[in-house]
């Protein structure tokens, strides 16, 4: 080949190249060649590529290595045919002229050359005597520069060089969203399981069971059209744009089998023939005119190409085309009006419309070929449906060539005027027939199945944008979907419940925001929204829209469920996550935001706008507020993004472009006191241009480095405090760098620019310092790293989630002195120890004499470190039951209150990577300041039995195998149980939802742990006695919550931890329940255990190592020693979340990736890890020969571990562990405990239930269950001897009151069950039991308990359902929503038969009806009903249901003072009819003073008043008698409310007597129409004669008295 070289002067002149080129014989060792950078073996070439200007001779392959100036002779003479080489064929051989030498005329370049120690562009010579010669790195002086060059260059490109590592570093794990806006296929693989979709350029599949994604990558443009073979093996796809291109993927495999050029600019519409062989599509070329394109791909799946069959153009519209089932060469299009057959023959596509007669008009969208075949019709004789705009369904007889019918769907609302137009239909945008059902897709965004004779709608699902795509499953048993807005999802016929599958934005997304506390991501569209996605799940939880306003930014605070945005009208609103509210609004702007970020310690926000104002506000207290505006500083002409404004790690400093986009300024944070301007513009001295900043990023802080990209594609390094340049990296991308962030541990730099990301090693260590990745259609607008730095967002057109799988870096195992970053406690220094714990006297009189000497420590792999005892002034240690004041005596007692050391790295507050810290739920009520408990024995209400488990807490379960003693948590109750006969008594002490239980091991004592109390400083321990249920001491020392406790084996010491914001540890003496020692740790620890052994040894496990304690004792003080010990290297950087003892001198120990660890106590060292769960392992629990594990993929495994002993001395080996058995619960695992032999036990999950385990019999039985979240309503049956509950997980349980178990439970996922109502009993079908519900979607679902199905389902609101009752006769559902419509519909039809909007806008809280006498109050009708809504509005009815007959009885509106405008934070209002007095109702609810009031609808006015002690929240009368109970949301005093419910008013506390009086109720008020006595008792005062004779007054059948149940005795 010869490189062709021309001067200027010399184009377009024709005659002999210049005399300096030459001819260059090039041989490429192609097996080496791809056995070095492809790592695969092929067997033939297709084809070469030559990217230059090239005159090529001739071109071939051989086994054989040719060398040039050999001549054949030569050859035969020299035998080098033994040796693989043969002289030059004649087709190349080059003419020498005679005396001269082949190489002093020619080139010749070998690649790779021959030997290790060659150069890769060695020049190899022939010498004369037929040996071959090689001269490595000898250059000829014939070799031209042109040659020379293109050596080096090729040197230069194909020399292996060292690199990132690993590499890749970057995997794509999950991509966000739906191309919905750019295409709208979506489709179903042979096996019904998986979904195909495109994500603009990227291909995706998803497996609907699992949400695991794989991904198809090559195309560079947005994927316009997708296609599959019958049988899923042959993926077809398209891109779109003027370089349109078509790919063919093998689908098992994921390879891309061909790539071909579709012949137009873009492809609108692909599709298979059902053998496979054929592929057809339709698109429009570079004039606009539609052209239909058909390959034949047979021999793809065998290497060969594919071909074109047939081309044509056509000027008529095509929207869809699709190839026959039944032959390969007949297809179908339709499109603007008109339909064609089409047929391909002989290599020519021809095609014929189909007569549409006055249907001539309609704007075709899709088309599908009936299903199915019968013996007595011909293959041909099909139908074809062709759907349109308008809503006609064309069936056209594919065979005949003809319209056969045409149908049109119209909405099902009747036309107002009589005799007009049908009016529009329903325009469809996409079909799909199975072989009994048809579904469409219409632009009003409904999904719906209808039978083959479109007679009426089977199932439908609504959607808030036009359905753009429909696909049935070929088990027809899902209906794929796919709309505008980018939601993709699947209706499951059987079960009648639509599955969303993906959500997507609308448009370019073009900021992100991560929360690492909650897990959550803020994403910010060019579509206006705000979304909020959870970071495990990536699941959508919010989406945020504002009227008439773009958001521009977006920023989580570090440490509150709180969101900021920045809007284009200059204002920035925080939101509260937690309560879905908007907190505050600030309007420091008169132009978009343009940056906005919170500070990292969270004290402090910030934004800026394109005028250039910078704000600062202050975060500390609960509302923020502004504390410093100036104008002017921040660049006008700089891009605003998520970079625009970076604070450092440390919180003190600010960064951001401005005040003009040449310059840099860093600013103090708390003051926005200038420290230092940087211009750029100077710091590039070869160009002419000035340079520009673009974005900014601090590296870490003890760096002092800030990072700054440029318009000339660099990144500067400065010093932060000089300002100095330390470095520059140039080229960063082809274009402007539009983001950048840097690793935690300062080690990578992940860029982003144009359409890729790049990911540099930020030491600039190697030749090639970053690794590419594309993906993105669109450019990437921000990238950066998740909290935990285990994984790597960028947006852009999607979310795009990426593995990083670079490994943490390790720590240095040289000896270093303790320092804050290093040391696990602080205040603490190194010792120096020939053995695992230290016990030289000299060290402890250091240590208790505050030395801070660093001694370098011996023990390379782990920290010897001492803990002193804690000393006095704060308050620490026990208060007593009943006792207010401290216990401090004046003598200095062994009680005397003693105080920690802390640090304040110790309110280091960021949640680990860890479940099992406990996360207290969100309380919506406090206590009362003058509240205080009844005596003991006055009680007038009993608590009989509490329904579920506290699913939240951790280890909160505990059960004692020997005695028998079962207990759990259940909110800030224990709940104690009774095995045998079922029966509860609960123990009330604790004030906060209770974290964890600890129980001695003689089981005598209990301990309990709870979060503090508003107001007070220390959470809350009690210490319990187990025989008498009577709390005995309270202890207090850690601030926030409590981890962990733990029992010495000899129940002396009790061990607490607390969590991973107080981060303590404490030991107590359980003689005294002194305070013995306690100290602050540096990282999070997670749980704490005694050794079975030895009841001065424990060990804690965290941060990726094991801590081993010994307890020292001298008189009074206890000093704790510690052995760091980290985990193994293999593991990685995890967290040692469980440990448990095993048998002698083992301890286990769990980590959240899954791995269980074996550690030997005697050594303190790790001699076995195995891999035991896919998720973190939460509880371990040993026994002799066996261990226990549970994890959060809610696995609970039993392991034989018998041979650990021999493993301990041999080192582990194959099959060391065996895996026993295994069950799968509802959740993930949070409490165990277990017999000694592990047989039998008991296990508690999130899903608040606590199963049976017994694993000799491979079973597993609900002992408790109950809602897993909050529960909304109760409801009794009529005979009351069962109860209905419902809660927001969206559950409906019904329980047998008698023994509290549950009956049966109805689930709907998805959605929360806001209400429900029982179904009064009617005599003549007292045998079927009801129960109606209603859901926050909007749907009513009407249960039969006897048959234990769903019988009903409608949808008669559009807002979540707030109140539910049925007529008296239970005809008639009434229903309320949100939006404060009421509807009444058919229990047997589900029919909406009335809508009521008098309450329209404000929110139904009750629905009640009662009977009535058919002429009561004036008007017909037997039900009387009332209707509340939230603005303290009551509406009455009277209904004649049997006549159709509604009719407004009278209207209440009671008055209140002013309040916020949500009325969601107000009490609710209330009101009830009287059972008593039906023409009365009682009213409760915000207003002028806290009181129920009783109204009469014959006197139109209220006749009583209640005073109240606080405003109600849930109201309810008794049947019985005329009792009413109220309930608050604080708690107040039972006597007092008994008190109220005849006395008309709450009594004020210092008035509460022991007892009240006898009170006597007339008979005329009363249902029975016989006086009432109540009498109250006091044990006080009374004797149990006196309460004998009581009782026997209420055995004389003219009177009923209502005993009250004396309590304790």
């Amino acid at each position: 080949m010869k490189e062709k070289f021309f001067t200027p002067e010399q184009w377009g002149l024709v005659g002999s190249p210049p005399v300096d080129t030459r001819w260059t014989c090039l041989v490429l060792d192609l097996p080496s060649i791809l056995s070095l950078y492809l790592g695969r073996c092929y067997s033939h070439l297709k084809g070469i590529k030559l990217c230059s200007s090239l005159l090529v001779k001739n071109l071939f392959t051989s086994d054989l290595l040719f060398h040039p100036g050999v001549t054949f002779s030569e050859a035969r003479e020299g035998d080098l045919a033994c040796h693989g080489l043969a002289p030059m064929p004649r087709e190349m051989a080059f003419p020498v002229p005679k005396g001269q030498k082949w190489h002093d005329l020619y080139d010749y370049i070998r690649f790779p050359s021959k030997g290790s120690k060659l150069p890769y562009d060695s020049i190899q010579k022939s010498c004369p005597g037929g040996q071959v010669l090689e001269e490595p790195g000898h250059q000829l002086p014939q070799l031209t520069k042109a040659v020379r060059d293109r050596l080096s260059l090729v040197q230069q490109i194909t020399s292996p060089k060292a690199g990132l590592l690993p590499d890749p570093i970057l995997k794509l794990k999950m991509i966000i969203g739906f191309g919905g806006s750019s295409t709208k296929w979506a489709l179903w693989t042979a096996d019904n399981d998986t979904v195909v979709y495109p994500c603009h350029a990227v291909i995706v599949t998803l497996q609907i069971q699992t949400g695991k994604q794989r991904f198809f990558m090559g195309h560079t443009e947005k994927v316009s059209a997708l296609a599959f073979s019958s049988s899923s093996s042959l993926l077809a796809s398209a891109q779109a744009g003027p370089l349109s291109v078509g790919r063919l993927w093998d689908f098992p495999t994921g390879t891309c089998l061909s790539v071909f050029r579709t012949h137009v600019c873009s492809l609108l519409s692909l599709s298979f023939s059902y053998s496979g062989s054929i592929l057809c599509g339709v698109g429009k070329d570079g004039h606009g005119k539609t052209v239909v394109v058909v390959w034949n791909v047979a021999q793809v799946t065998r290497g060969g190409e594919v071909v074109v069959l047939a081309k044509t153009h056509t000027d008529v519209d095509i929207q869809a085309l699709k190839i026959a089932f039944f032959d390969d060469t007949r297809m179908g299009s339709g499109g603007r009006d008109n339909v064609r057959r089409w047929r391909v023959r002989s290599g020519a596509l021809r095609s014929c419309p189909v007569p549409l007669g006055h249907y001539h008009c309609l704007e075709l969208t899709d088309l599908a070929f009936e299903e199915g075949h019968t013996a007595q019709r011909e293959p041909e004789d099909r139908t074809l449906f062709v759907c349109s705009k308008s809503g006609h369904i064309l069936e056209v007889d594919y065979k005949r060539v003809c319209v056969r019918s045409v149908r049109r769907l119209l909405p099902s609302q009747p036309q107002e005027k009589a005799g007009s137009s049908p009016g529009p239909g329903i325009a469809i945008n996409s079909i799909s027939i199975s072989s009994t059902f048809c579904a469409t897709g219409s632009e009003d965004g409904y999904l719906r199945l209808w039978p083959l004779d479109f007679s009426a709608v089977v199932l439908e699902a609504e959607h808030q944008a036009p359905v753009s795509c429909v696909c049935i499953s070929p088990d027809s048993h899902r209906v794929l979907c796919t709309t505008a807005a980018g939601n993709l999802g699947y209706l499951d016929i059987q079960a009648q419940h639509y599955h969303t599958l993906m959500r997507s934005h609308g448009d370019s997304i073009l900021a992100f925001s991560l929360d690492g506390l909650w897990k959550q991501m803020a994403t910010l569209s060019q579509d206006g929204t705000i979304r909020v996605w959870n970071l495990v799940s990536m699941q959508q939880l919010y989406d945020f829209r504002a009227a008439e306003e773009a958001p521009c930014a977006v920023a989580f605070h570090p440490s509150q469920q709180v969101l900021a945005c920045g809007f284009d009208s200059g204002m920035v609103r925080t939101f509260s996550l937690a309560a879905s509210h908007l907190l505050l609004e600030h309007q420091q702007h008169r132009a978009p935001v343009a940056g906005l970020t919170f500070s990292p310690d969270g004290n402090f926000m910030f934004s800026s706008c394109l005028q250039g104002t910078l704000a600062l506000y202050s975060c500390k207290a609960q509302e923020s507020h502004v504390l410093r505006v100036l104008g002017n500083v921040v660049a006008r002409d700089a891009e605003g993004g998520p970079d625009a404004l970076v604070v450092s790690g440390d919180s003190h400093l600010l960064a951001f472009v401005g005040p003009s986009k040449y310059v840099v300024t860093v600013m103090e944070a708390c003051s926005l006191d200038e420290l230092l301007r940087v211009d750029i513009s100077i710091l590039e001295l070869n160009s002419m241009a000035l340079d520009s900043a673009g974005r900014v990023c601090f590296a870490p802080v003890l760096r002092g480095e800030l990072l700054v990209s440029t318009s000339s594609n660099r990144i500067l390094v400065l010093d932060v405090k000089t300002g100095r340049l330390i470095r520059e990296v140039s080229p960063v991308h082809k274009l402007s760098c539009s983001s950048l962030m840097l690793s935690r541990d300062g080690r990578f730099l992940p860029t982003a620019g144009d359409k890729v990301i790049k990911v540099w090693d930020y030491q600039m260590r190697f030749p090639v310092n970053f690794q590419v990745y594309i993906g993105h259609s669109e450019p990437v607008r921000q990238v950066g790293f998740t909290p935990d730095q285990q994984q790597v967002l960028s947006v852009g057109d999607a979310i795009f989630l990426w593995d990083f799988l670079a490994l943490p870096e390790e720590e240095p195992t040289s000896a270093r002195p303790c320092s804050s970053e290093s040391s696990l406690l602080l205040g603490v220094s190194d010792l120096v120890s020939s053995s695992v714990f230290s016990t030289s006297d000299q060290e402890e009189e250091a240590d208790l004499a505050g030395s801070r000497g660093l001694v370098a420590n011996g023990d390379k792999d782990a920290s010897v470190l001492v803990m002193e005892p804690v000393r006095n002034e704060e308050l620490v240690g026990v208060r007593p039951r009943g006792r207010q004041e401290s216990s401090r005596s004046p003598g200095g007692s062994a009680n005397e209150p003693r105080k920690e050391t802390r640090s304040p790295l110790s309110q280091f507050s960021i949640r680990p990577d860890s479940y099992w810290h406990f996360t207290p739920r969100f309380k919506a009520s406090v206590l009362p300041q003058s509240f205080s408990s009844p005596p003991a024995g006055r009680e007038l209400l009993k608590l009989k039995a509490v329904i579920g488990y506290n699913g939240n807490g951790r280890g909160n379960m505990v059960w004692n195998p020997d005695t028998g003693f079962f207990a759990y948590t259940c909110g800030c109750l224990i709940v104690v149980v009774d095995l045998h006969s079922g029966s509860q008594s609960h123990w009330l002490g604790h004030t906060e939802e209770i974290s964890t239980l600890a129980v001695s091991h003689d089981a005598q004592i209990l301990v309990s742990a709870s979060g503090k109390r508003d107001g007070e400083s220390h959470c809350q321990i009690c210490i319990w006695s187990i025989q008498d249920g009577v709390c005995s001491a309270n202890l207090c020392h850690h601030k926030t919550q409590v981890q962990a406790m733990a029992f010495s084996r000899d129940d002396r010491f009790l061990a607490t931890l607390g969590d991973y914001s107080d981060q303590t540890i404490a030991l107590w003496s359980t003689y005294t329940y002194e305070l013995l020692a306690s100290t602050c740790l540096l990282w999070p620890v997670h749980n704490v255990a005694f050794s079975p052994l030895a009841h001065r040894e424990l060990a804690c496990v965290g941060k990726g190592s094991v801590m081993f304690w010994l307890l020292e004792q001298q008189g009074a003080d206890v000093n704790l020693k510690v052995h760091q010990v980290p985990a193994p290297g293999i593991l990685g950087a995890v967290e040692m979340t469980s440990l448990c003892y095993g048998a002698e001198g083992l301890l286990y120990s769990g980590t959240n990736s899954g791995q269980i660890c074996v550690w030997d106590t005697e050594t303190n060292t790790c001699f076995m890890t195995w891999e035991a769960d896919e998720g973190e392992i939460g509880v371990l629990l040993g026994g002799h020969d066996r261990l226990l594990s549970g994890s959060n993929t809610r696995r609970l495994r039993l392991w034989a571990v018998g041979t650990m002993q021999e493993l301990r001395l041999e080192g582990p080996r194959a099959s060391s562990v065996l895996l026993e058995d295994e069950l799968t619960l509802d959740g993930t695992i949070v409490s165990a405990a277990f017999d000694d032999s592990l047989e039998l036990g008991i296990v508690g999950t999130t899903a608040g239930t606590l199963w049976y385990i017994n694993w000799a019999e491979s079973t597993s039985i609900r002992l408790i269950s109950g809602h897993k979240d909050k529960v909304t309503e109760v409801s009794f049956s009529p005979c009351e001897s069962h109860c209905a509950t419902c809660g927001e997980d969206g559950s409906v349980r019904v329980w047998a009151l008698g023994t509290v178990e549950l009956v049966v439970q109805f689930q709907v996922l998805n959605q929360s069950c806001q209400c429900l109502a029982w179904k009064p009993l009617i005599p003549w079908g007292a045998e079927k039991q009801h129960v109606v519900a209603g859901y926050s979607d909007g749907t009513i679902r009407v249960f039969s308990i006897s048959r234990t199905e769903m019988e009903l389902k409608m949808q008669p609101h559009a807002l979540a359902l707030t109140a539910i009752t049925y007529s008296t006769d239970g005809e008639m559902i009434l229903s309320g929503g949100k939006d404060g419509l009421v509807a009444v519909s058919s229990s047997r039809t589900g029919i909406t038969l009335r809508v009521l909007h008098d309450h329209k806008g404000s929110p139904i809280t009750v629905l009640q009806c009662t009977r009535k006498q058919q002429q009561d109050f004036g008007v017909a009708g037997g039900d009387l009903w009332l209707a509340c809504s939230s603005d303290r509005r009551v509406s009455v009815w009277a209904a004649d249901w049997l006549k159709d007959t509604c009719e407004l009885l009278d209207w209440l509106s009671f008055p209140a003072p002013a309040g916020p405008e949500d009325l969601s934070s107000l009490p609710p209002s209330l009101a009830a009819f009287c059972p008593w007095d039906p023409s009365t109702l009682v009213y409760v609810g915000f207003g002028v003073q806290k009181e129920a009031l009783f109204y009469s609808l014959h006197q139109k006015q209220v006749v009583e008043k209640i005073s109240l002690p606080f405003f109600a929240t849930s109201l309810s009368l008794s049947p019985a008698a005329p009792f009413m109970a109220l309930g608050f949301g604080a708690q107040v005093e039972k006597t007092s409310l008994i008190m109220a419910l005849v006395g008309e008013e709450f009594p004020e506390e210092v008035s509460v007597p022991p007892r009240a009086e006898e009170i006597t109720i007339p008979a005329d008020v009363t249902p029975e129409k016989v006086p009432t006595h109540i009498v109250d008792y006091s044990e006080s005062e009374q004797t149990e004669v006196e309460l004998q004779e009581e009782i026997a007054k209420g055995c004389d059948p003219e009177e009923m008295v209502l005993e009250l149940e004396p309590l304790g005795g």
